[in-house]
């Protein structure tokens, strides 16, 4: 048991190194190409610190377990914003830019939308079943190109500040090693983190099902929330913020639709309040537009974006 905690140490040592050349990494290069510090988080770190739930999602479509595909994707939006942003909100609020308001954040409405309707066939339809299809999955990710399309053109030539401007320029080969190296460690440290966490709960005799919506949903969250946390205490909100919008975009449109692709999804225990509450985040980051503190993330709605996130947990919890 000793030797589990050391994994679990090694583990979250991995992450916050991971996370520090991340963040690292991808400032550079954005700096490099002129490119928003928004676009490179809502890209270039929103999808790799979505991996894991890539890797998790395609090998439930292949192994024929699609509750697991879409849950897992589902439940990483849910604690993407809840829980993450609340965290990172609460270390230091997160400006919204008008781009945000107008663009961003109405994009991933959109793509929740999209997962909200061709996932709740039986509530809105009548269907026998909740199934993504194949056809559905081309529609994602033919979404997925246009957004990395609208992403890298809106993103380009933006000035920098004095700030900016006198932050470390990275040589770009060194540049992308922080970034790969960054995101080696992230996945890396986050499975023996997951790993170890599990091990340990199930030594003290905590059920599976507890473990699996608890250490194992916060593990595979783990990326997200360690680049975010980090990239909030170095001053850039905007990587953030993009790296959690990104990543939601992601999961939705790119692996999801990869995954149904692989086999049609068939959500057997994915309630229509699971689905709610996943589109409920974005429409929570709207909100924060008018509310407490105006055009910010605030300590306020950090707050209750944690909050939210344990009344959900202990909701599903009671429901096992």
């Amino acid at each position: 048991m000793i030797w589990t905690f050391i994994l679990l140490l090694a583990g979250l040592v991995l992450i916050l190194l991971g996370a520090n050349y991340l963040v690292e990494g991808a400032s550079s290069m954005a700096r490099r190409w002129g490119i928003s510090e928004f676009v490179v988080g809502m890209t270039i770190v929103g999808i790799g610190t979505s991996t894991p739930e890539m890797v998790v999602s395609f090998i439930a479509s292949l192994n024929g377990s699609p509750d697991i595909a879409v849950g897992n994707i589902v439940g990483s939006n849910i604690a993407n914003v809840f829980l993450i942003l609340g965290v990172t909100a609460l270390v230091r609020p997160i400006g919204l830019t008008r781009g945000n308001i107008r663009y961003d954040i109405p994009i991933c409405l959109a793509a929740s939308l999209l997962l909200f309707v061709f996932g709740s066939d039986r509530t809105l339809f009548g269907a026998e079943a909740d199934t993504i299809s194949r056809l559905e999955g081309v529609v994602f990710l033919i979404g997925f190109v246009l957004f990395m399309i609208y992403s890298f053109r809106t993103g380009k030539n933006v000035p920098q500040d004095e700030e900016q401007e006198q932050q470390k320029q990275y040589p770009l080969w060194l540049a992308v090693i922080c970034v790969l190296g960054g995101l080696g460690g992230l996945i890396f440290g986050g499975r023996l983190f997951v790993n170890s966490g599990s091990a340990i709960a199930s030594h003290f005799g905590i059920s599976d099902a507890f473990i699996g919506i608890t250490v194992m949903a916060l593990g595979t969250s783990m990326p997200e929330l360690a680049a975010s946390v980090v990239a909030a205490l170095k001053g850039k909100g905007q990587m953030a913020l993009g790296n959690i919008v990104g990543s939601n975009i992601s999961n939705i449109l790119l692996i999801l639709g990869g995954a149904s692709l692989i086999s049609p999804l068939t959500m057997s225990n994915i309630t229509f309040t699971d689905m709610l509450v996943m589109l409920s985040t974005t429409l929570f980051l709207f909100l924060c537009n008018s509310t407490f503190r105006k055009k910010s993330i605030d300590r306020i709605e950090g707050a209750l974006f944690m909050a939210i996130y344990i009344a959900y947990i202990v909701y599903l919890a009671m429901a096992l």
